[in-house]
C-alpha cells in the first residue's frame, strides 16, 4: 500500500461540519484504487498535469496519510503487527484527520482532489482480505464521513446512503490478476505488512473491490493489464466520457 505523496500540516480542531464545495466552482474528488502492483500510483503525477493544464488547482494526496498525524498512523499500519479492529480503528482515525485537514478544505476552496486510496480500501482490504466485519466499517464510514452532526447516524428520509457521506465524485479502479500483481512487485522494493501477504489475500482483496464496484456508479474499471499508454488512454477516455476534462485535451 506504499504511494509517494507530500504529508500536509495538521492543525488541531474539534468536530464539526464538513466545509461544503462552492457551489460557483467545478470541484471534483477522484481516488485511485487497486491492489498492490496494480500500477495505480505511476499515473497520479500525469493526472495532476492533466487537470493543471486546464487551469484547475490540484491537490495531490493518499491514504493513509496526507497528514503529520495521519502519516504516524499510516506507518503503523503497515509496519506492526495489530488485529483487524485495532487497523480499521486507525485507517479511519487517519482518514477523519486527513478529510478534516486536508480534503474538504481543498473542495471547498474548489480544487481538485486526486486521492492514491479511500475508504473503498478498507472494505477490501480489511473487509474482504481480512475478513472483518463489513457492517462495523459501514458505521465507523458513517461516522468518520457524514457530511453533519445529523448523517451520523445514516442518511436522512429520503436520502441515499451516499449522499449523507463525504465519498469521491469518481473512482477508477484499476483491475489487475493477483498473479501479475505479484509479479511486478517481486524483488522491486522491501514488502511492507500488506504487500508481504500471499497471492489468496490478494485475491480476497480483489474481490472485494469487484463487490464494492457492483454496488455504485461511480466506480469505473480500469484494465491495468494492459501497457501503460493504453492504460493511460483508458483513463483519459473515461474522464472525457464522464464530462470531467474538456474533449480537445
Amino acid at each position: 500500500m506504499t504511494a509517494a505523496a507530500p504529508a500536509q500540516q495538521a492543525q488541531e480542531q474539534t468536530m464539526a461540519p464538513l466545509p461544503l464545495p462552492s457551489p460557483a466552482r467545478s470541484t471534483l474528488f477522484l481516488t485511485l484504487e487497486g491492489i498492490d502492483g496494480a500500477g495505480k500510483s505511476s499515473h497520479i503525477e500525469a493526472l495532476e498535469a492533466l487537470f493543471r493544464a486546464q487551469g484547475r488547482a490540484v491537490v495531490r494526496t493518499r491514504e493513509p496519510g496526507g497528514t503529520p498525524l495521519a502519516e504516524t498512523l499510516r506507518h503503523l499500519v503497515l509496519e506492526q503487527t495489530m488485529d483487524a479492529l485495532t487497523e480499521s480503528l486507525l485507517i479511519f482515525a487517519a482518514r477523519r484527520e486527513h478529510i478534516q485537514q486536508v480534503i474538504a478544505p481543498a473542495l471547498a476552496r474548489g480544487a481538485v482532489v486526486i486521492c492514491d486510496r479511500f475508504t473503498d480500501a478498507t472494505f477490501a482490504y480489511q473487509g474482504a482480505g481480512r475478513g472483518f466485519d463489513t457492517a462495523v466499517l459501514r458505521q465507523l464510514e458513517r461516522w468518520v464521513q457524514a457530511r453533519s452532526e445529523a448523517d451520523v447516524n445514516g442518511p436522512r428520509a429520503g436520502e441515499a446512503e451516499e449522499s449523507a457521506l463525504l465519498q469521491p465524485d469518481l473512482t477508477l479502479w484499476f483491475d489487475l490478476a493477483p498473479e501479475a500483481a505479484a509479479a511486478r512487485l517481486a524483488g522491486t522494493r522491501v514488502p511492507d505488512r500488506f504487500e508481504a501477504q500471499p497471492v489468496e489475500f490478494f485475491r480476497r482483496v480483489s474481490a472485494g473491490y469487484a463487490a464494492r464496484a457492483a454496488q455504485t456508479r461511480r466506480f469505473a474499471r480500469i484494465d491495468a493489464g494492459q501497457p501503460r499508454d493504453v492504460v493511460w488512454a483508458q483513463i483519459e477516455a473515461t474522464l472525457r466520457a464522464r464530462g470531467l476534462i474538456d474533449c480537445a485535451e
